[in-house]
């Protein structure tokens, strides 16, 4: 018996022992495990987004179609629309475009190659509720992010409705 109880204690100090050596060298020793996170492409926000695919139709139903000319605002103007619209621009627009519309936000400062749209500018406010809306979703190329997969079409045309307000300012 005598020598089973001194196995348990030499285990149990070697247990001691090793758990101390464990304890203080956790962060000396890198041990570098393979895990799939680490072996996998990775990509920023918006950086390369993947095609559409072909024939797809989005679960609202389909915004505009491709070839067709741009959609027609179908959205009423009121005041529950300008309101939502305010709203979304102050998220998602007013960082470039400034909170009256005029491309002068916090970010135009800081954009060297192109700076953002005045949305007050006769030329802007001359184009079609549609025309806007295919902007706002599709963005322009090399100067504005496509927010058709942060906003829902109903919130697009919110938007849409709202820069008409912003042009009468």
């Amino acid at each position: 018996m005598s020598m089973v109880k001194r196995f348990v204690v030499l285990a149990l100090v070697a247990v001691f022992v090793l758990g101390g050596f464990f304890i203080f060298s956790y962060d000396v020793i890198k041990i570098d495990w393979v895990t799939l996170m680490e072996i996998q492409a990775s990509y920023k926000p918006l950086e390369n987004p993947l095609p559409v695919p072909a024939d797809s139709i989005p679960v609202e139903g389909a915004a505009y179609i491709p070839g067709m000319g741009a959609p027609v605002n179908l959205v009423p103007a009121d005041e529950v629309s300008i309101l939502r619209g305010e709203q979304l621009y102050s998220i998602n627009c007013a960082q470039c475009h400034g909170v009256n519309g005029m491309g002068d936000g916090v970010i135009a400062t800081f954009l060297q190659n192109r700076k953002p749209a005045d949305l007050t500018d006769a030329a802007v406010q001359s184009k079609s509720d549609g025309a806007l809306f295919l902007t706002v979703s599709v963005g322009v190329a090399n100067a504005m992010p496509a927010l058709n997969e942060n906003l829902t079409v109903r919130e697009r045309w919110d938007v849409v409705n709202y820069l008409r307000i912003l042009g009468l300012q």
